[in-house]
């Protein structure tokens, strides 16, 4: 089982870490990095939580997979928000709490579409 959850909180631990980086030390490298880069990590997250989820409860229905981990990913999102608070030249933006829940949301779209 731990198997199936480490790569959860792998991620989870670099979108910490990532969060933890003071502004001043993010380069911009193209313009909307910070959308680009949510997406992806959330879409990320979402393929992993899905996988565990699913192989953990094997009788879970695909929808139910979708929606527990579109609100795991908005959760994690929101307090990934209240952390950033703390960061100096960070922010918490409701925005890039959306932005998660989208990633959330395609990643968990991903994860059952040739299913």
């Amino acid at each position: 089982m731990i198997k199936l959850w480490l790569p959860v909180l792998v991620c989870m631990g670099i979108i910490f870490y990532a969060s933890s980086l003071p502004g001043s030390d993010i380069p911009p490298l193209f313009p909307f990095q910070d959308i680009a880069f949510h997406i992806l990590i959330y879409l990320i997250l979402a393929l992993f939580f899905s996988h565990a989820l699913k192989n953990t409860y094997t009788d879970i229905a695909l929808s139910k997979v979708i929606l527990l981990t579109i609100i795991f990913g908005i959760v994690y999102g929101i307090t990934d928000e209240l952390h950033q608070a703390f960061v100096p030249d960070r922010t918490a933006s409701g925005l890039d709490v959306i932005i998660d829940g989208i990633g959330s949301f395609i990643g968990s779209i991903v994860y059952r579409w040739p299913k």
